[in-house]
């Protein structure tokens, strides 16, 4: 093989589907660059009968190559575990042997075996941390050849959420449909504000930053496209509770100290920070007031829900210091 071709025996190993995908394709579109002809053989691990390990790795008579991918090791039984291993000591000369595994205790003879035996080990394990959520959208975005500042890149998760597939979408979304080379949170929001967490963050942050036609246009928006009013209430309720939390923070802390006291990522508490311009305890008072009579209202308290979101739109930016 040429010194580019992948290793042997790999093993893709972790929860993160998305990137476990993307490692196979990887893998197997590297093998096919060095030879176009290889036959791909792609199954899950519960359908793996003992003995097919060994017929899909038989050299051929032509010398073609293949790339056997197999999916949900976990799955696999005893006998074909050992099979694997003892392959991995020895693997063929013209083969691929791709190893889909979650992680965990299922299948852990496989993942020890495979390992001692030299595999090249893939790490795809879930992403826990916004920090490393944030590396990936900005790593999402760089691959299409555009920039994303920290804050687009902040509303873009508070958007679409945590799911890597979802925001591996909206990356693509925003790469293909926003002119220019940089992403900023105009764009972010353009492109998600039909969605019913992104419509809530939307309107929550041009309410809390004084932006009150915007905040009104939004609103109507969402409520239009059929965003829940409960969950533009909670949406609210919860950027004035942030603001408070911040706000109320001891001013020696700073940095990862002040992150672990808040239970907030840094990327957040910086932008509540910059939120917190103009505003003082009683109006946050007021705001925070505002909102829970809105939440009785739209809760069947109230005749008319939109004219009870509007008002306590209204109220929360004239509750501004100033105003």
């Amino acid at each position: 093989m040429a010194a580019t071709d992948p290793a042997p025996v790999i093993l893709i190993l972790g929860d993160e589907e998305l990137l476990a995908d993307r490692a196979v394709s990887e893998v197997t579109s590297a093998a096919r660059a060095a030879d176009p002809t290889a036959e791909v053989h792609d199954l899950p691990g519960a359908k793996m009968e003992p003995g097919e390990l060994t017929r899909m790795t038989s050299p051929s008579l032509f010398g073609d190559r293949s790339v056997v991918v197999v999916r949900s090791a976990q799955d696999l039984g005893k006998d074909v575990i050992a099979e694997v291993v003892s392959y991995a000591a020895h693997p063929a000369e013209e083969t691929v042997l791709i190893l889909v595994h979650p992680g965990g205790v299922k299948g852990k003879a496989l993942v020890d075996g495979v390992k001692k035996a030299g595999a090249q080990v893939v790490s795809v394990t879930k992403m826990t941390k916004p920090a490393e959520r944030l590396a990936f959208v900005k790593a999402e975005l760089k691959r299409a050849g555009r920039t994303i500042g920290a804050d687009a890149a902040a509303a873009l998760l508070d958007a679409v959420g945590n799911d890597l597939r979802e925001l591996a979408a909206a990356c693509s979304q925003l790469a293909f449909d926003t002119p220019g080379k940089a992403i900023d949170e105009a764009a972010v929001a353009r492109y998600h504000r039909g969605r019913a967490e992104v419509s809530g963050f939307t309107v929550a942050d041009s309410a809390v930053e004084g932006r009150l036609g915007e905040a009104l246009e939004q609103l109507r928006w969402a409520l239009a496209t059929g965003t829940a009013p409960v969950l533009l209430v909670s949406a609210l309720a919860g950027g004035l509770r942030s603001l408070a939390k911040v706000g109320g923070a001891p001013r020696n802390l700073r940095g990862g100290q002040l992150a672990g006291r808040l239970g907030m990522p840094p990327w957040k508490i910086e932008r509540v920070q910059r939120q917190l311009n103009g505003w003082g305890p009683d109006g946050l008072a007021r705001a925070i007031q505002a909102v829970a009579t809105a939440d009785a209202q739209v809760k069947g308290g109230g005749a008319d829900p939109a004219y009870a979101l509007e008002h306590m739109v209204q109220t929360v930016v004239a509750s501004r210091t100033g105003r």
